[in-house]
């Protein structure tokens, strides 16, 4: 049957949110299996409930989860800096971004907007002026997000590799989760429709959609058509399945790519549930014909990407897998780049959360779990004393920093070429990323709807196990946190090595920051681009930063000529603007938390220097801090 283009708005706002049950699935062989879900079947198999561990940070940390309202300032002032400077409210674009960075902007920006209503609606018992004033603040900030679908490249996208496409789809729904968050709380009974006004004034008054779902079935639409783009990248001859990066390079199955398969597809399967494909399509593909598509999607990504060994030893996903063309009629994966990036730690674990949403099974939650641990360790973060492994201020003999562990060093979350001050623009990307996905799978555990088979017991366990665990990152979260805190130049701008002035403001290169860069099989072509060999292939070389075919919808010389005109300062390209008339006074005249506006001795100066996405990295970050505090845990 042929999904149609605009009934599905309407299904899955009608969806309420349930738990498929487990038995026509088929999920990744393992320990699934021995965690009770909590929709057990009339005949439950032998199973062990989720277990809870033990609580050992909160009794050894006795300031551990205290926050207060300054908190969420913080996370407002980093949204702030990052409109004031970074957004064009004439294009409605971030201009200095790339196509697939601004898409995580204004995901970021979308999941904001959810923090900022659940703890400003939290607050409107104050009085009717302040829930104007947030209502006010909250719509022109939604107003930004809607201006950027129409600044969004959306056409040359279409054309660029797979994750490229897939970060449209996250973003959008990033947005309709924020619509739908906001339209619960601020307009509890009225309709969930695009579409719809009542004839009656009488009844229109208090059943109107709240105005944001105007914009609702055009987020939607957008997020199907890229998806539906995406699924030409899903392939079964290589590999035996698994997503392909980059159709125009040789066949390359990386991390990222499958992660976001998998994220977007059951993020799609939560929102749109009743959208509906032909049949031999799905066979196509290779999906089981009886099950939901997007989930059916989304559980396949999953187990290939689990069966694939996509991990190293340290826990931590790797790049992807070439094919060895030296073999003949070689179709397996059997290459493997063992570079590691922040943000393939981070997007599984939305894409975890949600397979645990819907389908009620704990496996997802242990797994996410323990990646996220896995990511701590490797800063250097021992998770028992609640502290850094290592000394900041005392390196190891002939070193300048602390020793690298993997992911950072000192306990803070770092690429490896933070300390250099070497990060392409995508690079730069990238922690920001992580924190964004670490806050959605973290996010509490809600009631879901109680089918013949649901187990309260069960569910309750699972609750109980989840809050204790996501308490545990709080303090490593912190750590962060406050080191971020201290990159902030004058106007508020985040720096891309958070660790800068933790570790003395030491400027060092890639021969003395204590990294390996040329460790076997390890291409950074994240910042390097891919290289002229017989493994990424000669014919064709991917650089990062900003896609070449730039499409556009006019003929600039046919314009008139506009040098008549005096430039509005108030509208000027933000970036440009080198004066802090955008601070209020108090910014202005205390700065003490931040770092000079131009310092020499700034390491992250060097480089691309601050920019939207190590803006949008900052804002990630408090934002997770801000979250896993909040007293509904």
């Amino acid at each position: 049957m042929v999904r149609r283009s605009l009934a599905g708005c309407f299904a899955g706002l009608l969806f309420a949110k349930s738990i498929v049950s487990a038995s026509g699935l088929r999920f990744p062989p393992g320990k699934l299996r021995h965690y009770c879900p909590i929709t057990a079947g009339p005949s439950p198999q032998v199973c062990i409930s989720f277990p809870v561990p033990p609580t050992k940070l909160e009794a050894r940390s006795p300031h551990l989860a205290h926050v207060d309202g300054q908190g969420l300032q913080e996370v407002f002032d980093a949204l702030a800096v990052m409109q004031d400077n970074y957004y064009d409210a004439v294009n409605g674009t971030w201009p200095t971004s790339i196509d697939w960075t601004g898409a995580v902007v204004e995901t970021i920006l979308s999941g904001t907007l959810s923090t900022l209503t659940r703890s400003l609606s939290s607050k409107h018992a104050a009085g009717d002026a302040q829930m104007k004033q947030g209502e006010n603040l909250i719509s022109s900030l939604y107003a930004q997000v809607v201006h950027s679908f129409f600044g969004q490249n959306a056409v040359a996208i279409k054309y660029q590799a797979y994750d490229d496409i897939l970060w449209v789809v996250l973003g959008w729904i990033e947005a309709i989760k924020f619509v739908r968050l906001l339209a619960q709380l601020d307009y509890p009974g009225t309709g969930h429709s695009c579409k719809y006004m009542a004839r009656e004034l009488s009844q229109a008054l208090p059943s109107t959609p709240w105005h944001g779902f105007n914009w609702f079935c055009t987020f939607a639409e957008r997020a199907r058509e890229f998806w539906d783009l995406a699924t030409h990248g899903w392939d079964t001859l290589l590999c035996g399945g698994g997503m392909i990066w980059n159709p125009r390079l040789v066949p390359y199955k990386n991390a990222i790519t499958n992660e976001l398969w998998i994220a977007a597809s059951v993020a799609m399967y939560e929102h749109f549930p009743n959208d509906t494909f032909r049949e031999t399509w799905v066979a196509s593909k290779g999906f089981p014909t009886t099950n939901p598509v997007y989930l059916a999607a989304a559980v396949e990504g999953y187990k290939w990407l689990k069966d694939v060994n996509m991990t190293n030893q340290r826990g931590l996903y790797v790049d992807g897998y070439h094919i060895d063309g030296n073999k003949p009629n070689n179709v397996k994966c059997d290459v493997r780049d063992e570079m590691v990036y922040t943000y393939n730690q981070g997007v599984i674990l939305t894409g975890q959360r949600g397979l645990w949403d819907v389908t009620g099974s704990p496996w997802y939650l242990e797994e996410g779990g323990s990646l996220i641990q896995s990511v701590i360790k490797a800063t250097g973060w021992d998770a028992f004393r609640n502290a850094p492994v290592d000394d900041a201020h005392a390196p190891p003999p002939g070193q300048l920093l602390p020793p690298w562990h993997g992911l950072g060093r000192g306990g803070i979350l770092e690429e490896l070429c933070d300390a250099s001050g070497t990060c392409s623009q995508d690079s730069q990307t990238f922690k920001g990323i992580f924190f964004h996905h670490l806050t959605a799978f973290c996010a509490p555990v809600e009631a879901v709807a109680h089918g013949p088979h649901f187990s309260a017991e069960e569910h309750a366990q699972v609750q109980a196990a989840h809050v204790k665990t996501c308490r545990e990152y709080l303090g490593w979260v912190r750590h962060n946190a406050r080191a971020a805190l201290g990159t902030r130049d004058q106007r508020g701008r985040f720096g891309m090595w958070w660790g800068a002035n933790v570790f003395s403001r030491l400027a060092v290169s890639k021969f003395t920051d204590g990294i390996d860069h040329v460790a076997p099989n390890s291409t950074d072509y994240r910042n390097e681009g891919t290289p002229h060999d017989a493994v990424w292939g000669g014919s064709g070389k991917w650089e990062p930063g900003p896609y070449k075919m730039r499409l556009t919808c006019q003929d600039e010389s046919t314009q008139p000529a506009r040098s008549h005109r005096v430039p509005d300062e108030a509208n000027r390209s933000p970036e440009k603007r080198d004066d802090d008339s955008n601070k209020s006074p108090e910014k202005r005249d205390d700065d003490s938390n931040k770092s000079p506006e131009k310092r020499d001795d700034d390491p992250n100066n060097r480089g691309r220097g601050r920019t939207v996405e190590t803006q949008a990295g900052g804002l990630a970050l408090l934002r997770a801090y801000w979250e896993l505090s909040q007293e509904r845990w």
